[in-house]
């Protein structure tokens, strides 16, 4: 599979296609989900806390840390689009709304 034709709706099947696989579904959960994601997330805060800014900007130059950075990415990615399947949001559509609402709350000047 190919970035060009990679797209929400199947990333979401394959990962459905991987938790039916392994019979992981009846921890799937929204509440298991959003546990998750939120540790996912907190790894991925682990690498940067304690870089200065410049490291920080810098990051993906060193090759073991942007591997860890891209995994820990695709984790809190891949919770995010089973917890969206499960509760049946359409997330570009679901962002796609939220930058529509932040353009008009905060207008540019």
């Amino acid at each position: 599979m190919t970035e060009q034709h990679l797209d929400v709706a199947k990333l979401q099947r394959r990962l459905a296609e991987f938790a039916a696989a392994r019979n992981w579904q009846p921890f799937h959960t929204p509440k298991n989900l959003v546990a998750a994601l939120s540790v996912e997330a907190s790894e991925l805060v682990e690498i940067f806390q304690w870089l200065t800014p410049e490291e920080s900007e810098n990051v993906m130059e060193d090759p073991e840390t942007a591997h860890r950075v891209t995994d820990e990415v695709a984790d809190v990615l891949a919770y995010l689009l089973q917890l969206c399947e499960v509760l049946g949001v359409d997330p570009l559509a679901a962002l796609n709304a939220k930058i529509d609402r932040n353009e008009h709350r905060f207008p540019a000047p």
